[in-house]
């Protein structure tokens, strides 16, 4: 009974509070601005495809990790075919931006118009795609960006001709104070650093971080849904015998010059 009585008290202020706030024109749209994330990685119009990669990208924990929310400008760094694109993209909503990033040589030669095709979806018209060098990726009219994503593609600029701490530095410059980078890769062994980069697709963690954290950025929390502890990381990580030991990373950019 007092449970009850707590909850109704509870619902009763809020509903009080938020009337307040109304009156003085000052309202909490953090809720409201939380997609259902669930929900997005289940819409009917998603490809087969994407549908298969969910299996082993776990989406909808990504998203809620990543905390992206309607209205937000997003950076999608090496958007590929616009896997994540599209899932940042139903999440922004129509009143935010997702700008998909990838180096016209990638798309040559690896995305070739895949990301093109997935560009027609009524779900992607809020995407804007720049073709841009990793080491300037991003136009000099964008910034003040909510977030940004670098998911799976990290180890793959370090094999590329590509100055990596010009490219941090442009991503940290980017982000509007308190903004947040996340970062997600394959997990290579302590010692390899970026040497099996070419080869396995994989990066050592902390090798990640050092270069991540050079630019001014502060790590706020990891995640550990993509964790395979019994991962040798010793194989290439396409068609693995066993799921792929992989990192997600949460950086933020200080809010203030004191706290940096």
């Amino acid at each position: 009974m007092l449970g009850t009585v707590y909850r109704r008290s509870w619902l009763i202020g809020a509903v009080v509070s938020l009337a307040i706030s109304a009156a003085t024109g000052v309202v909490s749209v953090s809720l409201a601005q939380t997609p259902d994330y669930a929900a997005i990685v289940a819409a009917p119009d998603r490809s087969d495809a994407d549908r298969q990669a969910d299996q082993r990208r776990q989406p909808a924990k990504m998203l809620a990790f990543t905390g992206v929310q309607a209205g937000m400008k997003v950076l999608d760094m090496e958007a590929s075919a616009g896997y994540s694109t599209e899932l940042l993209a139903r999440a922004v909503g129509p009143t935010g931006t997702v700008y998909a990033q990838d180096s016209a040589a990638v798309i040559e030669r690896f995305v070739k118009d895949k990301f093109d095709i997935r560009a027609q979806k009524p779900a992607m018209k809020n995407v804007v795609h720049v073709v841009r060098n990793f080491d300037d990726p991003i136009p000099p009219d964008v910034s003040g960006l909510d977030l940004i994503t670098f998911f799976f593609a990290y180890h793959d600029i370090t094999y590329m001709e590509v100055d990596r701490a010009a490219m941090n530095r442009k991503m940290f410059a980017a982000l509007k104070p308190g903004g947040f980078l996340i970062i997600a890769d394959h997990s290579a062994k302590p010692g390899d650093g970026i040497n099996v980069a070419k080869t396995l697709h994989r990066i050592e963690e902390s090798t990640l971080k050092q270069e991540i954290e050079a630019a001014g950025f502060k790590l706020v929390a990891e995640a550990d849904f993509l964790r395979h502890p019994e991962d040798p990381r010793d194989a290439k990580v396409f068609q693995p015998a066993v799921p792929n030991d992989e990192f997600v990373l949460k950086y933020q950019k200080p809010k203030s010059e004191k706290s940096m």
